[in-house]
């Protein structure tokens, strides 16, 4: 089954709504709210911190792991290499790029998640640590609700995708039969993950509104334009997983055999 469409020029908008994406984020916690700090007097620049990596870790980071996994599931599949740049927000896709060895996209998939789970980690420690501190109660809303839940599965994918691909790896056939599960599994923690930053704009933006910022005003309109952007960005990664990348499989792979 196929869409009828090549999922490069998907991957080519989903870098740069990736981009614009983490850039609107770091303007409006920089510009608009302050800046970040994890030790500040103002205790809001604090909780600015979770957004910004919520978003690079979980949203940009996470869409190269789901990518991945579905690439021998999935029609043709589709994979992102992301790297690192100065501000953690800048990505390079591996299906636009010359044919990788199968082995050292799964090595970068696996370190990759790993970033993006330690950022997660640290942008949840961070929202938790401002409400402590400022005497917030913890765990009350959908958005948190779903935010620990999508972090405690992220952290369940890890470990069994270490575990059965990696080291010390599963028998042959048990990793042929649970690929499509970790697949769809992968794919549902990443809608999960950008339903959960979608809620997270909103419940602060309201927040921010009912504490006199203006609702028709420069900052509002920054905050649903970047809600807007990661939904577009989550939508074209979305394509581009069921789209078809090549005519032929990566050099050096081969799917995994029956005995």
């Amino acid at each position: 089954m196929g869409l009828g469409v090549r999922a490069a020029p998907f991957t080519y908008v989903a870098h740069a709504l990736a981009v614009v994406a983490a850039a609107m984020v770091l303007y409006w916690c920089i510009h608009f709210r302050g800046g970040l700090a994890f030790e500040a007097a103002n205790k809001n620049l604090i909780f600015n911190v979770h957004p910004v990596l919520m978003l690079i870790g979980f949203i940009i980071l996470g869409s190269e792991g789901n990518a991945e996994n579905s690439s021998t599931f999935l029609p043709r599949g589709f994979s992102f290499v992301c790297k690192i740049l100065s501000i953690l927000a800048a990505i390079m896709v591996y299906k636009v790029l010359p044919t990788v060895n199968h082995d050292t996209t799964k090595l970068i998939h696996l370190i990759l998640h790993a970033i993006a789970l330690v950022l997660g980690a640290v942008g949840i420690y961070c929202a938790f640590k401002n409400h402590n501190e400022t005497g917030i109660a913890n765990l009350y809303s959908l958005h948190s609700w779903l935010g620990i839940g999508t972090i405690s599965l992220y952290g369940i994918q890890w470990i069994f995708g270490f575990l059965a691909f990696f080291f010390p790896k599963a028998a042959p056939n048990v990793r042929k039969s649970a690929l499509p599960w970790h697949a769809l599994l992968g794919i549902f923690v990443y809608i999960l993950a950008l339903a959960t930053a979608e809620l997270g704009f909103l419940e602060k933006l309201t927040f921010l509104q009912s504490s006199g910022i203006d609702k028709y005003g420069p900052e509002s309109f920054l905050v649903n334009f970047t809600a807007l952007v990661v939904v577009l960005f989550g939508a074209s990664v979305v394509v581009a997983v069921v789209a078809p990348a090549r005519l032929e499989e990566p050099q050096g792979y081969a799917p995994i055999p029956e005995n």
